[in-house]
């Protein structure tokens, strides 16, 4: 969760980049609306967690102001409005589509009714641009390219709190690349729910990876581009050579895997198999030695036996996989996965753990084979304490330069050669290479 605070109107940001992303869009609304003492609260429903955050943030919210006016909207809201307009805390409920138009915010009588602002998320049919000046973390910029999904995975709500799948157009794309490289940034990321997706609803042969290619072709200024979560199994020929082949592509890939078993896998009702993942991982690396992997895995999903979740654990280790998100599996209403035979939810938590654990492992073993080696690392903050910066590396380490002297030449957005010296509590240890 993040909270952003701007021109009286505070929004509190869970879940996903492009909830980020859309955060920047309602602030700038608000701003334009002239909301006042006023808090909105752009929700995740990824995992009953999520929610139950969310609740818990709102209550809070209203005890340590109780004159504020709260606004819900986001994914849990879209997919249950009455939960939270049953909350007495809540003065209005928005869907996905409403928070993202200037009317919602310029017609809005916070007073409360039974009625949430919330239309069918199923009947948008496109996706609007919104042009955005920049972030208020001042050094890398998150540019929405799709939104919505078509594929029905048993255990995901996603796609009745975003809508069936939609692509921005590519130039409104790179308009939007554009103008935030003129601002200063440099990188970015292109977000989405998923944006492997990306194309089909446009006319002609647009895909993600021809999407890419215009990008880097047409914003040549732009130094680093980088994708969030893809879907390997919707990986063309376009997007595998942009990311092999253009130096400018960040060589960092994040996928959604959510298991290594085949039997899970087709339960789960995904449209990959085991060995198209390994398949997948292989091939990059054979055409990119250096591209690092990040993989999202659900632990515990319905059926699952310790001898399934042994081939979700073998895979971390098979496919040399460096940053692991996990999750305990949560079931949600209305997804098939909830009337499934449910795992324990201890053993869930245990096997979570497990996952975990390994990850750290993968890691540290990875950030310690970077001692030695020469990364370019993207400048976020200082710390005066002891006059160092931190930032990520084109691998999405995170890394510290030790200074020691002005800190004038290492502003948040520059871009700076350092050279690996250690790895110490998650985070490499570098300084200036001046050759």
């Amino acid at each position: 969760m993040t909270t952003e605070a701007e021109n009286k109107a505070e929004v509190v940001t869970f879940g996903c980049r492009l909830n980020t992303y859309e955060t920047e869009v309602m602030k700038k609304h608000a701003a334009a609306a002239g909301l006042e003492n006023t808090v909105i609260f752009n929700t995740c429903a990824v995992t009953a967690e999520a929610t139950r955050q969310a609740r818990q943030a709102i209550r809070r919210a209203r005890k340590e102001s109780p004159d504020v006016k709260i606004i819900v909207t986001g994914c849990a809201a879209q997919v249950n409005p009455d939960e939270f307009i049953a909350m007495a805390e809540v003065d209005q409920v928005m869907g996905n589509e409403e928070k993202l138009h200037a009317k919602s915010y310029d017609d809005f009588e916070l007073e409360k009714s039974e009625k949430p602002l919330v239309n069918d998320i199923m009947a948008v049919r496109e996706t609007a641009n919104h042009l955005i000046e920049g972030y208020a973390e001042r050094t890398r910029a998150f540019v929405q390219v799709q939104n919505g999904c078509d594929h029905r995975c048993t255990f995901c709500i996603i796609p009745y709190g975003r809508g069936n799948s939609r692509s921005v157009p590519a130039g409104e794309v790179v308009a939007q690349v554009q103008r935030l490289v003129d601002n200063g940034y440099n990188e970015v990321i292109l977000t989405g729910v998923d944006i492997t997706s990306y194309g089909p609803d446009l006319p002609g042969k647009s895909s993600l990876g021809t999407l890419c290619q215009k990008i880097l072709n047409l914003v040549p200024d732009l130094k680093r581009l980088r994708l969030s979560s893809i879907d390997s199994i919707e990986a063309d020929e376009a997007l595998f050579r942009v990311i092999t082949e253009e130096e400018r592509m960040m060589p960092h890939l994040h996928l959604s895997l959510q298991s290594g078993d085949d039997m899970v896998l087709k339960r789960m009702k995904r449209r990959h198999s085991r060995q198209d993942s390994i398949d997948f991982f292989n091939r990059v690396r054979a055409a990119r030695p250096d591209v690092v992997f990040g993989a999202d895995i659900i632990a515990g999903f319905p059926t699952e036996t310790e001898e399934m979740f042994q081939n979700s654990l073998k895979l971390v280790t098979e496919c040399d996989l460096t940053y692991l998100h996990i999750f305990p599996y949560s079931a949600r209403d209305g997804t098939p996965a909830a009337k499934m035979p449910q795992v324990d939810k201890k053993i869930r938590k245990e096997r979570a753990a497990r996952l975990r654990a390994l990850g750290d492992q993968q890691f540290d073993r990875y950030m310690t084979s970077q001692i030695g080696k020469s990364l370019s690392i993207l400048v976020e903050k200082h710390i005066t304490e002891d006059k160092s910066v931190i930032g990520h590396t084109e691998y999405f380490a995170p890394a510290k330069i030790m200074a020691l002297y002005s800190l004038d030449n290492l502003k948040p957005g520059y871009i700076a050669k350092a050279r690996v010296t250690g790895y110490e509590n998650g985070i490499l240890i570098t300084e200036l290479d001046h050759s």
